[in-house]
C-alpha cells in the first residue's frame, strides 16, 4: 500500500465511484419519493417525448422491485470499479515509470557510474526533475574528471623533481658525480620547487574551501596600486616595458584583505611581464562603478587563443606547453589568484582578442559601504 502508483490508483478509483454514486443516489431517492407519493402542490409528472402524453414516475419504475434495483446498482458499481482500476493502474504506471528509471539511475550514480542519464519525458514536474538530475550527474562527472586530472597533474609535477633528486643522489652514491656545493645547490633547488608546489596546493585548497584566513578591511586602492607599480618598476625597466597606472573617476575604497590582494596582483603582474615582449606596455586601470571596483591589468603581449581562454584559471594549466616549470612556475598562480578573489566576494576574469593581441585580466571587488553615495532624496 506504500507504493505511489497503488495510492494514486486507489484515489482515482475512489473518485470515479464517488462521482458515479451521486447520480445513482439521486435516482434512488427520486424513486422512493415517487413511490411514497408526492406532496400536495408538487406535480410528479414528466413529458414522454415519444407518446406526447404525461407519465407518472410511479408507472415508469412500477415493474422494478427494490431488490432488482439494488442488484443492478451493484453490478454497475463493479463494472465501474473494474474500469476505474484498469484506467488508474495504466495511467499511474505510466506516471511512475520515469521515477523508477530515475531511482535506478540514482542508484547507479551511487555506485560510481557517473555516466548515467535519464530520458526527459512525462509531466512538466517529472521533466524538471529529470533535467535537474542530468545536470547534477554532468557536474559530478565533470568534477570527478577534474579530480582525476588534478591527481595526475600533482603526481606528474611531483615526479619530475623527485626523479631529479633520486637520479643525482644515485649518481653521487655511484661516484658518477662528486658531492660538491654545485651539486648540492641543484638538489636544494629541486627541494625548494617541491616545497613551493606543496604550499601552493595547500593554499589553493584552503581558498577554494573558503577556509583561507582573511583580514578584511577598508583598502584605499589607488595608493596601494601605485605602490605595487613602483615595486615592479625596476623589473619592467630591465625589459624595456612601459608600466602605466590609470585612475578613472574617483579614488575607491574597497573591502578586502590587503596582503592577499597584493599576492593576487603580484601574480597578475608577473604573468603580464612574462608574456609581454621588449618594448611592450602593461596598464593597470582602476575604475569605480556602483558597489564594485574594477582593476584591469592589460598588456600588449602574446595574447591567448580563444580555445585556451576557458582554461586559463585551471590548475597546472600552461597556454604554452613548451614553457618549463622553471620559467612557467607551478601552473597554480592564476588558479590561486581566482580562488583568493572569490573568497573575498570578488571576481577575476580574462579576455583576449587572440594570439599576438595582448590580454586583459579584470579584477572586481566590492566597494566599502562608507564610499557608496547615499541615494538623493526626492
Amino acid at each position: 500500500m506504500n507504493r505511489l502508483w497503488v495510492r494514486i490508483s486507489l484515489t482515482f478509483v475512489g473518485i470515479v465511484i464517488f462521482l458515479i454514486m451521486i447520480p445513482l443516489m439521486i435516482t434512488i431517492s427520486m424513486r422512493n419519493f415517487d413511490v411514497a407519493g408526492s406532496p400536495e402542490g408538487i406535480p410528479v409528472i414528466e413529458e414522454d417525448a415519444a407518446n406526447s402524453h404525461l407519465v407518472r414516475p410511479q408507472e415508469r419504475f412500477a415493474g422494478i422491485s427494490g431488490k432488482e434495483l439494488v442488484a443492478e446498482l451493484v453490478r454497475f458499481i463493479v463494472v465501474i470499479t473494474l474500469i476505474g482500476t484498469t484506467v488508474g493502474i495504466l495511467s499511474t504506471r505510466g506516471l511512475i515509470a520515469p521515477l523508477n528509471k530515475l531511482a535506478d539511475a540514482a542508484t547507479a550514480i551511487g555506485d560510481k557510474d557517473l555516466s548515467q542519464r535519464v530520458e526527459v519525458r512525462g509531466s512538466d514536474e517529472i521533466k524538471t526533475v529529470a533535467l535537474a538530475f542530468n545536470e547534477m550527474a554532468s557536474q559530478l562527472e565533470q568534477g570527478e574528471t577534474l579530480r582525476n586530472n588534478l591527481l595526475n597533474d600533482i603526481a606528474h609535477e611531483l615526479r619530475t623533481p623527485l626523479s631529479v633528486i633520486q637520479g643525482n643522489l644515485r649518481a653521487i652514491l655511484d661516484d658518477v658525480y662528486e658531492l660538491d656545493k654545485a651539486e648540492i645547490a641543484r638538489l636544494y633547488d629541486q627541494t625548494r620547487h617541491l616545497s613551493h608546489l606543496i604550499d601552493d596546493l595547500r593554499e589553493l585548497a584552503q581558498a577554494e574551501a573558503r577556509q583561507l584566513p582573511l583580514h578584511i578591511a577598508d583598502v584605499e586602492i589607488v595608493p596601494w596600486v601605485q605602490d605595487l607599480a613602483a615595486i615592479f618598476q625596476p623589473i619592467v625597466e630591465q625589459k624595456n616595458i612601459d608600466l602605466r597606472v590609470e585612475i578613472l573617476g574617483q579614488d575607491p575604497i574597497i573591502r578586502a584583505d590587503r596582503e592577499r590582494l597584493t599576492q593576487v596582483l603580484h601574480n597578475l603582474l608577473n604573468n603580464a611581464i612574462q608574456h609581454t615582449p621588449t618594448g611592450g606596455t602593461i596598464t593597470i586601470q582602476v575604475e569605480q562603478r556602483p558597489e564594485r571596483c574594477y582593476a584591469r591589468i592589460s598588456d600588449t603581449g602574446e595574447g591567448i587563443a580563444p580555445d585556451h581562454l576557458p582554461h586559463v584559471f585551471d590548475r597546472f594549466y600552461r597556454a604554452d606547453p613548451a614553457r618549463s616549470r622553471e620559467t612557467g612556475g607551478t601552473g597554480l598562480g592564476l588558479a590561486i589568484s581566482r580562488a583568493i578573489v572569490e573568497s573575498q566576494n570578488g571576481e577575476l576574469n580574462v579576455q583576449s582578442a587572440g594570439i599576438g593581441k595582448g590580454s586583459e585580466f579584470i579584477l572586481q571587488l566590492p566597494i566599502s559601504k562608507a564610499t557608496i553615495p547615499a541615494p538623493v532624496a526626492a
